[in-house]
């Protein structure tokens, strides 16, 4: 999966300024500042900047390795030799760090975007000087970076595989049942009723698998695998999903993606 790096990721909050050779992480909406070498993202680093660029907004966010990450605002045109990229297709583009950096930081650009004014009160809200925070100075309400709880599952009838693809959506790869976690409702509820609304079938055996952090829409997944209880008639929910069929371990399509807990767990049913 694209978080599995080969370098440490540190997200402890510290109060730090950039320096020349720090990573500057810029976004115009989901499009991230970056050069392109051989089909790689290379981010330009904070001294290379333009003066209007520096003269802004940073925040530390994180670290890769021992080279901290800043998030600046978008000021005029990009930088010679760079563009802005954008989400869609910097998920396919390399290294892993550098996607993951990307998608980390995206996350974070919507979220300061999104809070600058209590939703309370009104007031315009400020940064936490002690945490990834933001605090309103007048009533207090504090927000925290969204995280939102879904799961994916992968339903199993035998040597079989339930494979669906969304409705509506850009990404058209054969996926999993996957949804969000509603209020109140634990996270194997959350499985059952998911696989239930989507394609009508009913789950037992719940075996959890693994987590991801799926930062593109704030989410955290977590992966689990069930079998099928009863009747394997399908019927999809129209406005979720384009399709959902088994697929025997032998016939499973290869059309799925390679850096998602998704196709992690379609791989690992396919290899047995």
């Amino acid at each position: 999966m694209f978080q599995d790096l080969d370098v440490r990721y540190d997200n402890s909050f510290r109060q730090m300024t950039p320096e020349e050779n720090d990573t500057a992480l810029v976004f115009q909406g989901d499009a991230v500042l970056a050069a392109q070498r051989e089909g790689e993202l290379v981010f330009p680093r904070y001294g290379v900047l333009s003066p209007a660029l520096r003269a802004g907004v940073w925040r530390y966010v994180f670290s890769l390795g021992e080279r901290p990450v800043f998030l600046g605002a978008w000021e005029g045109a990009p930088m010679p030799g760079c563009r802005f990229v954008p989400s869609r297709e910097y998920r396919g583009m390399g290294p892993k760090e550098a996607v993951f950096a990307a998608a980390v930081g995206e996350s974070l650009h919507r979220w300061y975007g999104s809070t600058r004014f209590c939703g309370r009160c009104g007031r315009a809200m400020e940064d936490s000087q002690t945490e990834r925070a933001r605090v309103c100075p007048a009533c207090g309400l504090t927000l925290y970076p969204k995280i939102c709880p879904a799961v994916i599952v992968a339903v199993s009838d035998g040597d079989r595989l339930l494979l669906t693809k969304y409705r509506g959506r850009a990404f058209t790869r054969y996926a999993l049942v996957a949804g969000f976690n509603e209020i109140g409702e634990s996270i194997e509820d959350t499985v059952r009723r998911e696989v239930f609304e989507e394609t009508g079938l009913r789950v037992k055996n719940l075996r959890y698998y693994k987590s991801q952090p799926w930062v593109f829409t704030d989410s955290l997944l977590m992966g689990f695998y069930c079998e099928l209880a009863g009747s394997d008639r399908i019927t999809i929910q129209e406005s979720e999903l384009s399709e959902a069929g088994w697929y025997p371990r032998a016939e499973i399509p290869g059309d799925y993606s390679p850096i998602s807990l998704t196709g992690e767990m379609i791989e690992r049913f396919r290899r047995g």
